[in-house]
């Protein structure tokens, strides 16, 4: 059963990281903290930090080349741009926006999405229904964020969580029988402040005061954010298996948002696959947010991990509080 009437999926990826590399034991000069301490608990030993003059958008263009490049599409192809961040370069215009004009993608829709760590999933289920529905032929997902730049370098328990990078998608129509084939959604407003940025909007502005107090920083109730994500993610996960009408033994990889280990571990658990059919790059970007299952999707099919014709799956959970979940037939 596929809860699309069209054959929709993934026709090419790409991803950017930047140069600068930031470990542990950089850290351990910067706050109270330890390599062992970080590792134990999350799982990541080093994050990827963009430079000064560096934006999200720059990340998100290049990302875009080499998903179109995969796709072999150009700009002119793309019938919309979806760039999911909560770091975007502005409020206005959206960082969407300011890709297309990048990539002189001049017939192309854009917007942003926000949904946090999710953003991408979101944005992908978003597409497969434009094309579903005949709006669009193309749509290019981008999850891109400067996270390095709304973590407080000060505290030692979410400065230590976060990196920086880009992940990018082009989903356009695809042989019968592959691509999309059950999807899950959601969200629990009433969690919202577990995971928030306090003054980044209407309701506290951000002034000198603000910023000395740490309230333009990301706040994080790290136990409650933790306990979301054990419950959701696997849980997503089954969901979409079932709207998709498959079994869970015929699911044959997961791509999970890289935010800690143990969380990672704890779905895979639920969803009876072994290590070696979860694909994990958090030890060397750390939790990119938006552009973390992007970054990772993209670096399993280049290294062949993932191949025509296999089961995989995909999940998310963010700020919000939100999940999101998609199981697919890869082409």
């Amino acid at each position: 059963m596929n809860m699309l009437s069209k054959s929709i999926g993934i026709i090419g990826t790409g991803h950017f990281v930047p140069d600068n590399v930031v470990t542990n034991f950089d850290l351990e000069k910067m706050v109270d903290t330890t390599d062992e301490w970080i590792r134990t608990r999350t799982g990541i030993e080093e994050r990827r930090i963009a430079p000064e003059g560096m934006n999200t958008s720059d990340m998100a263009t290049e990302a875009a080349k080499r998903a179109l490049e995969r796709a072999h599409m150009t700009a002119d192809d793309l019938d919309m741009i979806i760039v999911a961040t909560l770091t975007s370069d502005m409020s206005i215009p959206s960082c969407a926006c300011l890709v297309q004009a990048n990539l002189g993608a001049t017939k192309a829709a854009a917007y942003d999405l926000h949904a946090a760590c999710s953003g991408f999933v979101y944005g992908l289920i978003t597409a497969a229904s434009y094309i579903n529905t005949g709006v669009c032929k193309n749509v290019l997902i981008i999850g891109a964020e400067i996270l390095s730049r709304v973590v407080n370098w000060k505290d030692r328990s979410t400065c230590v969580l976060f990196g920086d990078g880009a992940g990018a998608a082009v989903v356009s129509a695809v042989d019968e029988g592959y691509g999309i084939k059950g999807v899950d959604f959601g969200a629990d407003g009433a969690g919202g402040m577990a995971l928030c940025i306090p003054s980044s909007g209407t309701k506290l502005m951000p002034n000198d005061q603000r910023i000395e107090e740490g309230l333009t920083f990301i706040h994080m109730e790290g136990p409650e954010v933790y306990k979301f994500a054990v419950k959701t993610m696997g849980k997503t996960v089954l969901t979409s298996l079932d709207k998709a009408g498959m079994a869970l033994e015929e699911l044959d990889y997961f791509i999970p948002h890289q935010a800690n280990k143990r969380i990672i571990d704890s779905a895979a658990h639920k969803l009876k696959l072994p290590a070696d059919k979860v694909f994990v790059n958090l030890p060397k970007y750390g939790n990119t947010s938006g552009a973390s299952v992007g970054i990772a999707l993209d670096e399993a099919v280049r290294s062949g991990l993932i191949k025509t014709g296999d089961n995989v799956a995909l999940a998310g959970f963010g700020a919000g509080l939100t999940w999101a979940s998609l199981v697919m037939k890869w082409c």
